[in-house]
């Protein structure tokens, strides 16, 4: 199974960059299938990974940033892959 781990955060004013840079920076104490970064408006970031494990298996996740990088706490969602069309 293909377990997806979605990670969003938006960053404080003006700061959308630098909260990508660090986003990209963070290791994963482990090697998913795939990993991609998104932004999008607002200072918005999303990093996506893909693990090949049960969909409640424990996974490693980016951590929260400090709090001066966001303007609110990071969002999180896991989804079970069906894969594609």
């Amino acid at each position: 199974m293909t377990v997806t781990l979605m990670w969003e955060a938006r960053a404080a004013e003006g700061r959308g960059e630098e909260l990508l840079a660090w986003a990209r920076e963070q290791e994963l104490p482990g090697q998913p299938l795939r990993r991609e970064a998104f932004r999008a408006p607002q200072d918005r970031v999303l990093v996506i990974t893909w693990w090949d494990a049960a969909y409640d298996a424990e996974l490693p996740e980016l951590p929260e940033p400090a709090g001066e990088l966001v303007m609110r706490a990071v969002h999180r969602w896991r989804f079970e892959s069906l894969g594609t069309d």
